[in-house]
């Protein structure tokens, strides 16, 4: 997979592509991440890439120009699945959709700041709208952070046990249940007894049954959607 992410500060991004899985996904060639600042395809002689909104208000907008210029350098080179702008009014970003992610080829992800972006770069240049939550973050960055871990997480390969992500919170409908590791009591706090009998039918049940209990408890939303 290929994700190119246009942005105002890759240095704001870059430190999450250095460590743990994702690191390891870059290093096996998994996953290739770029990083390109619209700035470098400003025409402005002081790079500036915002602008006053048309009919007044406060805050600053990104200029089409910029974006549109840097959509098309990316172009010539690659054909992309997927042309993402992050914006709190898009689409929630829901385990569905990072599996569904997980399986294009490439991908570009466009990162606002400011009060936005264009709204002619939204009408004609992308072709998806994500959100990572209803709240408003200062730029898209973070948000870009989050959405590239949830998806290269799922790339065959790139976790050591693939089956641990199929049995992630949320693949199934349910909540992941409680999970426990060794020592098997500790202070007067012991783990189920069923998760240590060995009784694997006996344990996928206990587990299946605490999920469905702590979906009900904490997110009954999940249980009534079709």
């Amino acid at each position: 997979m290929r994700i190119d992410i246009i942005t105002l500060f890759p240095e704001l991004l870059s430190s999450p592509f250095e460590a743990s899985i994702l690191k390891r996904a870059i290093d096996a060639n998994k996953v290739t991440v770029n990083f390109h600042n619209p700035r470098d395809y400003s025409n402005n002689k002081h790079k500036k890439v915002d602008d006053y909104p048309f009919g007044g208000g406060a805050g600053m907008v990104m200029t089409i120009e910029p974006i549109d210029l840097c959509l098309e350098h990316l172009k010539k080179t690659n054909d992309y699945d997927e042309i993402i702008y992050l914006t709190p009014d898009g689409e929630q970003l829901a385990q569905n959709v990072s599996n569904e992610l997980s399986l294009k080829k490439n991908i570009i992800i466009i990162c606002g700041h400011y009060k936005g972006i264009d709204q002619r770069v939204r009408d004609h240049l992308i072709t998806r709208e994500i959100s990572i939550g209803d709240f408003v973050l200062s730029g898209g960055e973070l948000a870009a952070a989050v959405l590239c871990d949830s998806i290269i997480r799922l790339i065959p390969g790139v976790i050591g046990d693939e089956s641990s992500a199929l049995t992630d919170s949320y693949q199934d409908g349910l909540l992941a249940p409680p999970i426990y590791t060794r020592p098997a009591k500790y202070k007067e706090w012991s783990v189920p007894e069923i998760l240590t009998s060995g009784d694997t039918p006996k344990v996928d049940a206990w587990r299946e049954e605490k999920a469905l209990e702590k979906t009900q408890r904490l997110r009954p939303d999940l249980l009534n959607e079709d």
